[in-house]
């Protein structure tokens, strides 16, 4: 047993982690396709997946599987532990391990050998990423992609990292010593580590057991608490939170405006707004093409990690739309305009589902399909558009990023930022002439790998972005594509016959795989759909997706929302979100639309749901309220006083979308907007039109203010 231990002290030496997910991008260009008539390389398991990233590792000389029971069963009849490796489509460290070492005969055969080897795309399974990155991140310290763990044949883990190279450097063995010594131990000492592995299994169990309810007081006073320690790690020279690399962490700032804006801290709405101009004047806002890259490298937002996701841009999008309607500022809504103008054109199914992400690197480099030399520049602008552009956007010959591609990296590389954002009369023309032709002889170049798999949950956070953004700024093209969007979701990947949500669409097919991410998120989206535009189907929607998840994902014990349902035979143990990334989690969305749906619909049950869910997190938000600024959200319409509007008469006529444009013109945090048909509350449906009008009714708490008919009225009620 000494020797076991030792040994696996030994590997865990092995690890370099990479803290916060997987840094860079794709380190060569990436062919996802099936193997075509002429393409005769060899294929593995992965061949007939349909994920990016699984395809992307088809030709690997490694015997892969996909997660499920034909690796597993061949797993126990063999009697071999398992390698599992989880990505996704756009890290670059998962894809130098694939250059390094899975595409390395020696180690494949070493694999084949002795292993039996399985993909997983942590995008289309979150649920099994989440379970062994518990275990990494607390055997480790540190979690991260590429993410390696290896398992017994009963898929229970007993050693993982992150990222290995292939042999051993600087003091930490590579990916071959730490499958001899695996392969070792396993022959000699099979017990001791299946032991070992049954002990880890129940310590994540315990882990993953439901938080206790307490009687902690929601109160206006937690959420003061949670505001000033969330605004304790502000950074007041460049906005946002926290060193670099530095996150935009969206739930954060949406939390911070709404309770400045609803409890008159004005220093808190200060801060989040300064935070959006900063953003988007730096490069980690694509200044030529719009849309937000994934995290910037430095502290002053200038040098993005290039990689573009779908929840980072509608998230951030969100927050641009509520920075808006706070301030009356046209900037805020412009890069509103500026994200999903970039959805539209580039990460939009022509069936109207969004993609999910852009990969960082193209022809092998990072960041070459969006930087720029003076050079290139110059040949392409006349002599008065190249002084504009040079100026505004700070590009120099020696360049603001540095290219660490080996071999021949490129020089003079300029990152695209608004260093000098003003003009002179006249420049305003000759800066959009220069940016008209820029971005017209960048959509030339050879354009990074688009992962255009379509995730319910993504598409439920776009969803939402698109129709608040038709709400608050009126473009008919927005509410458009939301309503494609839901179109596509229903008729794809929703099952109406068994009240069933599924995970992914991709190349003519769907999964067989629920989560709570893609029920809440969804839900999140479709209550926004309705809230502007008042349509009663799209809430029965909204009502049909609730129930389902209440059957499928709520512990009416405990409270909360399990990730998976409990039919979910390929986990080893069941678990409950509670932490607001990058993405916020399924526990916290689906909090949240409870509460709304409940106020909306009179659904006692779900308000109750809710409550139960707040009361077991309660401690957690007094504690450590940075872990879930999301769900501080739903805790806060919990507690302020709740303002309802209702919009009494044809909604769909002039004068009704006009009242319910200016519903949505006023910053009012926490209040939820309503028709009178359909499946609404029954007090909503008693309220009558005035004189054969629209009327718009503003109910604070149980009480009605006096109904209004015109739009100048509504805002200044609301105000």
């Amino acid at each position: 047993m000494r020797r076991t231990v030792v040994a696996m002290t030994l590997l865990a030496a092995a690890t370099l982690p990479l803290a916060g997910g997987c840094h860079g991008a794709a380190a060569k260009d990436l062919d996802v396709t099936k193997g075509t008539q002429e393409d005769h390389r060899r294929t593995n398991h992965l061949a007939g997946e349909k994920s990016p990233y699984l395809l992307q590792h088809q030709h690997n000389p490694v015997d892969w599987y996909p997660w499920g029971e034909a690796a597993f069963s061949k797993a126990r009849a063999e009697k071999k532990p398992i390698f599992l490796s989880i990505g996704y489509s756009t890290c670059h460290w998962c894809h130098v391990m694939e250059r390094e070492s899975f595409e390395n005969e020696e180690i494949a055969g070493f694999l084949n050998a002795h292993f039996v080897s399985i993909k997983v795309d942590r995008e289309e399974r979150p649920d099994v990423d989440r379970v062994y990155m518990t275990f990494v991140q607390a055997s480790t310290g540190q979690g991260g992609w590429p993410m390696t763990v290896f398992l017994t044949p009963e898929l229970k883990p007993f050693f993982g990292g992150t990222y290995f190279p292939p042999n051993s450097r600087f003091g930490q063995p590579g990916l071959k010593d730490v499958l001899t010594q695996v392969q070792e131990l396993w022959a000699s000492h099979p017990g001791d580590l299946r032991q070992s592995a049954d002990g880890i299994v129940r310590q994540l169990s315990g882990a993953a057991a439901p938080p206790a309810t307490t009687n902690l007081v929601l109160s206006t006073a937690l959420l003061e608490k949670a505001a000033d320690r969330l605004e304790a790690g502000y950074d007041p020279q460049y906005g946002g939170f926290g060193p670099a690399p530095k996150f935009p962490h969206p739930s954060q700032l949406l939390f911070l405006l709404a309770y400045g804006a609803s409890h008159g801290d004005r220093e808190a709405v200060r801060r989040v707004l300064y935070t959006c101009d900063r953003m988007a004047a730096g490069g980690l806002h694509d200044q030529l093409g719009g849309g937000f890259a994934r995290y910037s490298t430095d502290a002053q937002w200038l040098v993005p990690h290039f990689e573009k996701m779908l929840y980072d841009n509608a998230l951030l999008a969100s927050v641009y739309i509520q920075a808006y309607q706070e301030s009356g500022e046209s900037r805020y809504a412009d890069t509103v305009r500026d994200i999903l103008g970039y959805v539209l054109r580039d990460m939009t199914d022509p069936q109207g589902g969004f993609y999910s992400a852009e990969d960082a690197d193209s022809e092998g480099k990072e960041g070459k399909f969006y930087c720029w030399t003076l050079a290139e520049m110059t040949a392409l602008l006349t002599p008065a558009e190249l002084e504009t552009a040079v100026r505004t956007f700070g590009v120099t010959q020696d360049g603001n990023f540095v290219d660490h591609s080996d071999p021949n990296p490129l020089p003079g590389q300029n990152v695209l930022s608004l260093v000098h954002p003003d003009l002179k009369p006249g420049q305003d023309k000759l800066l959009a002439s220069a940016r008209k032709k820029l971005l017209a002889a960048r959509s030339r170049r050879v354009r990074p790998h688009r992962d255009d798999k379509i995730l319910a949950s993504w598409n439920g956070l776009m969803l939402g972005a698109f129709a608040q953004a038709h709400a608050v700024l009126g473009d008919k093209a927005y509410l458009e594509a939301a309503r494609q969007n839901l179109g596509f979701v229903r008729s794809r990947l929703w099952d109406r016959s068994s009240h069933t949500l599924y995970h992914r669409w991709r190349d003519g097919e769907r999964d067989s795989v629920q989560l709570l991410g893609g029920y809440a998120f969804m839900l999140a989206g479709v209550l926004d759909t309705y809230e502007a535009t008042l349509d009663a189907d799209t809430l029965g929607f909204a009502l049909e997706l609730a129930d389902a998840m209440m059957s499928r994902f709520y512990d009416r014990d405990n409270g909360g929302f399990w990730q998976t349902p409990a039919d979910n035979a390929d986990l080893i143990l069941r678990s409950k979100e509670d932490y607001d990334g990058p993405e916020p989690s399924g526990n916290s969305v689906a909090t949240l639309a409870f509460l709304r749906l409940a106020e909306i619909a009179g659904r006692e049950d779900l308000a109750k749901a809710a409550e139960l869910t707040l009361r077991s997190y309660a401690g957690r938000l007094e504690e450590q309220p940075g872990a879930l600024p999301h769900l501080l959200l739903a805790a806060a319409l919990w507690t302020e006083p709740r303002t309802r509007v209702v919009i009494a008469g044809d909604a769909r006529s002039p004068a009704g979308l006009e009242l319910l444009r200016a519903t949505h013109a006023v910053y009012r945090p926490f209040k939820v907007v309503m028709g009178t048909t359909g499946p609404v509350e029954s007090f909503a449906r008693t309220l009558p039109a005035v004189n054969g009008k629209p009327a718009a009714y503003v109910c604070v708490g149980t009480t009605c203010r006096p109904p209004v008919t015109t739009a100048q009225a509504l805002r200044e009620s609301l105000r």
